[in-house]
């Protein structure tokens, strides 16, 4: 048994047989503002008003406990702490751990020998 023929495509495109150019775009004039922009509006971008107090996340606790389920906990840090704990008395010794972390992670506290710049 052999397989069906395919029917002729609907639609056959020729292939060039050498090189072909594509049409030119019609030339543009470069006198005004440019398109879109409202006369008397500023088109520079300002800086963000929004500034930050210098703080940002350097460690993360994560805690998940289902009703009825085994809690877990995940404790990440920049300095390349990371650490889970499964089970409740493991979850809670975990929440200790990362406290105690935070005062002894290099990136919170100030490096001995280290100057001022």
């Amino acid at each position: 048994m052999s397989a069906p023929s395919r029917p002729p495509l609907k639609s056959i495109t020729g292939t060039p047989n050498g090189p072909q150019h594509a049409d030119q775009a019609p030339a543009r004039t470069a006198v005004g503002e440019p398109k879109g922009v409202a006369e008397g509006v500023p088109t520079a971008v300002r800086p963000d008003p929004q500034q930050g107090d210098g703080r940002y996340p350097v460690a993360w606790l994560h805690i998940c406990a289902p009703r009825g389920a085994v809690p877990t906990a995940t404790s990440k840090c920049l300095c390349g702490r990371d650490r889970s704990a499964v089970g409740k008395a493991r979850v809670l010794a975990l929440i200790t751990d990362h406290e105690a972390h935070r005062d002894a992670c290099p990136l919170r506290t100030p490096q001995k020998g280290r100057t001022a710049a």
